[in-house]
């Protein structure tokens, strides 16, 4: 995950996490639009910055191709 992915999603559990608590849901249904509604909040964002900076956000690298491998071990 890059960083512009990190912050991305961290910016979907912050926005799920306040409307949440303006919200109050209460069934799974609930839950479940809160979570859409704040996850949204993050790809308008997403979809922004991508056009404003010609951009993608999500890249297709993996864990495996952006960590070093460890000591005597190489990524496959």
């Amino acid at each position: 995950m890059t960083n512009k992915e990190l912050v991305m999603n961290m910016l979907a559990e912050l926005s799920t996490k306040e409307i949440s608590e303006v919200v109050n849901p209460q069934s799974i249904d609930e839950h479940e639009d809160v979570a859409k509604r704040g996850g949204g909040v993050a790809k308008e964002a997403s979809l922004k910055l991508e056009a404003e900076t010609g951009k993608k956000v999500v890249s297709s690298q993996n864990a495996k191709q952006l960590l070093p491998p460890a000591k005597g071990k190489k990524n496959d």
